[in-house]
């Protein structure tokens, strides 16, 4: 349950690590933190937003901290608070636990190994800020999760919820190559599979996705609903290259059959690396995103 996904609720893996038992988490690790320390600057405004509602929380829990960039993001945010890395992948907890070893935060870093919300039960003690970055959505029930995510709150304890946005774009509207408007054509073909996808899921509940509606319902307080910007103009980083191809090569590999031809090729051409029109060679690639965090107490 990683944050890195780079593209609104991607095609496994975000992300971020959904209990998918046929991923190879460890193969997968430096990949999934290259695409969240490309977020980096959106979660630090996110992180100086969430400061100011929970100013001094003694334990933090990052359920679905993926390989633990946010990990340890919330650990310099919150230098006073022992951070929990949560997640069901022990190889990305290991990355988690060696970048706070290299951060110099690993004298009050933990991590726990285990499947959400359940896991959750394990903790030592109640939270005062529980950070969930896109790994509500993967599980079955939206509402349950959240009562649970609730209950493992101390009483004036904060859920930080990461769901919702935009989609990432990276490309302009016409790209000179197959029909304009590629980007959103995936992103129609792309919320058919997330709703099959959901739809799939154990005991999966459908709910509207009012987060602050969900919050209220489980018995916490909302206070307030943001979204922070990440805008990585053209010409753009490396980094951004290489998760740019990452993500049109998931999509390609996991929507194509919804595709029609000619935008299948048009992918093709976009992730090889000997096209001299695709990702690795453009000089118009850019990186447009935005991300909605939504926050509620539990009340005292």
């Amino acid at each position: 349950m990683a944050h890195d996904h780079d593209h609104q609720h991607q095609p496994a893996p975000h992300g971020h690590h959904h209990d998918h038992t046929d991923i190879d988490w460890a193969e997968m690790a430096p990949m999934l933190e290259d695409q969240a320390e490309l977020y980096t600057p959106l979660y630090e405004h996110a992180m100086a937003w969430l400061a100011k509602r929970q100013t001094e929380p003694g334990l933090v829990v990052d359920a679905g901290s993926g390989p633990g960039v946010v990990s340890c993001l919330l650990a310099d945010t919150f230098p006073g608070a022992r951070v929990v890395a949560v997640d069901g992948s022990e190889p990305l907890l290991e990355r988690a636990r060696d970048r706070a070893g290299r951060l110099g935060v690993a004298d009050r870093f933990g991590t726990l190994a285990g499947e959400l919300p359940g896991v959750l039960d394990d903790l030592d003690y109640p939270a005062d800020l529980l950070w969930a970055s896109w790994s509500l959505h993967h599980l079955g029930d939206q509402k349950a999760a959240l009562a649970a995510f609730a209950e493992r709150l101390a009483p004036g304890g904060t859920l930080a919820l990461l769901e919702g946005g935009l989609p990432t774009r990276y490309l302009p509207r016409d790209i000179g190559i197959g029909r304009p408007g590629l980007q959103s054509r995936l992103d129609a073909v792309h919320e058919e599979w997330f709703t099959e996808m959901r739809a799939a899921l154990p005991g999966a509940v459908a709910e509207i996705e009012d987060w602050p509606a969900l919050m209220t319902s489980v018995g916490l307080r909302p206070t307030g609903s943001r979204s922070f910007l990440l805008d990585l103009p053209a010409p753009t980083t490396d980094r951004a290259r290489r998760c740019a191809v990452t993500a049109f090569t998931r999509m390609r590999d996991v929507l194509s059959e919804r595709l029609d031809a000619d935008d299948r090729a048009t992918l093709d051409r976009l992730v090889d690396p000997d096209d001299k029109a695709s990702l690795h060679h453009r000089p118009d690639l850019f990186v447009l995103t935005a991300r909605t965090v939504h926050t509620a107490v539990r009340p005292v």
